[in-house]
């Protein structure tokens, strides 16, 4: 089984700024604009230069195991507010960087999270296990 990781710096926003973010709007042009998507552009941008920076080129073909291990400053937020927009945001940035085909059944097999307490250096490490690989 291949791996390949990834190491984010630094924590991306939770569930519930996901969840709030996505309830509020700004003016653009004749409709309301979601500040969620907002959000997930720019921590898409962020995660794609991480991705740029460590991983290069790397196209992985077969499907994968997901594992995120959680450094985050201090226990404020709880695991699951912590996890639930992170694997979203971090997929779908993989995706659109073309390390993965697609963030579905076929290329997603599973999900492990770990998480602990580093205030000196937050970050998400993101180890893929490539099935077959």
């Amino acid at each position: 089984m291949r791996e390949y990781k990834l190491i984010l710096k630094g924590t991306l926003p939770g569930l519930n700024d996901y969840l709030r973010a996505e309830r509020s709007f700004t003016r653009r042009g004749k409709e309301g604009h979601s500040c969620g998507n907002d959000m997930k552009q720019e921590c898409q941008m962020l995660i794609c230069n991480a991705v740029h920076n460590q991983m290069k080129h790397t196209n992985i073909q077969n499907p994968v195991y997901v594992n995120c291990t959680y450094y985050e400053p201090n226990k404020r937020r709880d695991p699951d507010n912590i996890s639930g927009v992170a694997h979203k945001f971090i997929l779908d940035s993989l995706v659109k960087c073309k390390v993965l085909k697609n963030d579905g059944w076929d290329n997603i097999k599973g999900f492990s999270d770990k998480f602990f307490i580093d205030r000196q250096n937050p970050r998400i490490e993101v180890i893929l296990k490539e099935e077959g690989g």
